[in-house]
């Protein structure tokens, strides 16, 4: 029997899947810059780059509102902005996913490193997969992948903390819990985001980045002015404009493009499928750490990451 070509290939994507998959896989690429932008410029508080950051990504969602106001006619003016509860489901959900997540992890990376952190962070696919188990599935299924990303955490705990102690820092562990904090804060929005988003389909993926931006803006403002340094004294301070650029860039790029990415494939994909996509702003935060320091990992942490890697992988074929 004659088979045709069509036939022996595999079947691609549907469009619209595709397009979400692309779009997670391009927000976790922005998303991973956020773990080397303390490295990048180093000498400011957690609490400088958590409210740079969003301070710049409020800035940014504002000036694109009032520009898409401009452009829009006079009857679709209003769309472009929330009413009182759009407002404040922005302003709550910003808290988990942008400030709140953001300023532990910030205060993690300071205390434990990037690559921990990072890896940690990378488990959400797993958690998400766990919250959102199919009822068909067992639980045995998913021990494997569950026991290798155990694994690979202890063997990179083991790693960082070897190369921290020798540094004399005294807060690893501490880095440890508020890494953990971040990716709660993470998971939370991660799952209710989506809930959101398919529960609201007639606001616009550009549209809730934008809202979600200013209220992440208003919240980055109030960490400032109660915990962040003083005008004058940032300033002055050396490398204040390399820490001008990272916040802009990881405000406008991994705060607002990525929300945007996020968005759109939340909409075209579960959240299980979604969720797993998040195992990229891993891969890509490893890749860029590294490359910053320019220093090659340690087998122990090159293993770790392939446990880690291998662990996600098996929960996804489970989970399928």
């Amino acid at each position: 029997m004659t088979v045709s070509a069509s036939e022996r290939l595999p079947a691609a994507l549907p469009p619209g899947m595709a397009a979400g998959v692309a779009a997670g896989l391009g927000a976790g690429a922005f998303w991973g810059t956020t773990f080397v932008a303390p490295l990048i410029a180093p000498g400011f508080s957690s609490a400088d780059y958590t409210a740079g950051r969003f301070v710049a990504c409020g800035l940014f969602s504002l000036a694109w509102l009032l520009w898409q106001s401009l452009r829009a006619p006079t009857g679709q003016r209003r769309a472009l902005w929330p009413d009182a509860a759009q407002a404040w489901g922005a302003l709550w959900l910003s808290v988990l996913g942008y400030t709140g997540y953001y300023l532990l992890l910030v205060y993690g990376i300071a205390d434990a490193g990037a690559a921990l952190p990072a890896l940690i962070i990378g488990t959400l696919p797993v958690w998400m997969m766990l919250l959102g188990k199919p009822d068909h599935l067992r639980w045995a299924a998913l021990a494997p992948g569950l026991l290798l990303t155990a694994a690979g955490m202890v063997l990179m705990m083991d790693a960082t903390a070897s190369e921290l102690e020798a540094s004399g820092s005294g807060h690893f562990w501490r880095g440890v819990l508020l890494a953990i904090g971040a990716m709660l804060s993470w998971l939370a929005f991660g799952l209710l985001n989506a809930r959101w988003i398919r529960s609201h389909p007639g606001v616009s993926s550009t549209a809730w980045a934008n809202w979600l931006g200013l209220a992440a803006g208003l919240g980055g403002l109030v960490l400032w002015l109660g915990w962040g340094t003083e005008w004058s004294e940032l300033v002055a301070r050396p490398g204040f404009g390399a820490f001008v650029l990272v916040c802009a860039f990881t405000g406008i790029g991994s705060a607002w493009i990525a929300s945007v990415l996020w968005n759109v494939a939340c909409r075209r994909l579960s959240t299980s499928l979604a969720g797993q996509l998040v195992v990229s702003e891993t891969v890509f935060a490893l890749i860029y750490a590294f490359a910053w320091l320019g220093d090659w990992p340690e087998t122990t942490q090159l293993v770790a990451c392939a446990m880690f890697l291998l662990g996600v992988v098996a929960s996804i074929r489970a989970h399928r």
